[in-house]
């Protein structure tokens, strides 16, 4: 055995870099670490903000993340990969390639 194949190999990358989008005057911005805010799940949220103040106005579970008891949680985790705004709505994809759209003012998601 290697020296490489006895080392701790990382779990998983770290979550994507997603930018920010601005829709009718508020920022919207995926929220990676759930679980720190005891959301009950890392990825899958989006917080709004209002970009005057910066103060958080709102967050929203986008997408459920389904842990298995009998793997580490963390290479479950299924993070937001990208954003754009389309219309006045908000255009999201996760790392498994799944997609939504979130419509902002009555807060709801569908699966696309």
């Amino acid at each position: 055995m290697s020296r490489d194949e006895r080392m701790p190999q990382p779990k998983r990358v770290a979550p994507p870099k997603v930018s920010p989008v601005v829709i009718g005057g508020v920022r919207y911005e995926a929220l990676h670490w759930g679980r720190s805010r005891e959301l009950g799940q890392n990825g899958g949220y989006i917080a709004a903000f209002d970009p005057g103040t910066n103060r958080e106005l709102w967050t929203l579970k986008v997408y459920d993340v389904t842990y298995d008891d009998k793997m580490e949680e963390d290479v479950q985790d299924v993070f937001i990969k990208k954003m754009k705004a389309e219309g006045d709505n908000l255009a999201i994809t996760d790392e498994d390639g799944h997609h939504y759209l979130v419509d902002p003012k009555t807060r709801t998601v569908t699966p696309r």
